[in-house]
């Protein structure tokens, strides 16, 4: 059951990955960060996270070009923020 359930996760996480691909066009590549993709790397590596991504009908060629990427830097939250303060301290 828990099988079941990750694999669900992944097809609905690629799905909606693919459509926020589309809704900003970007085509400069789609950047999965956060504490869940990095954990379940194994999974997001078989097809169903891809084919969810790209089954987007008459658009899948356009798909097939974004790169997908999975940060796997935890403290990405953290530098984000002291690259925002140190931006905002040189103010």
């Amino acid at each position: 059951m828990c099988e079941q359930a990750l694999n669900i996760f992944v097809s609905v996480f690629g799905a909606e990955a693919g459509n926020l691909a589309l809704k900003l066009k970007s085509t400069g590549g789609v950047f999965l960060a956060g504490g869940i993709a990095p954990k379940i790397l194994p999974k997001l590596a078989t097809p169903l996270f891809l084919e969810a991504f790209l089954a987007k009908g008459r658009l899948r060629h356009l798909m097939e070009i974004i790169p997908i990427q999975v940060i796997t830097n935890d403290k990405l939250g953290l530098l984000g923020a002291a690259r925002c303060a140190s931006l905002e301290a040189a103010a």
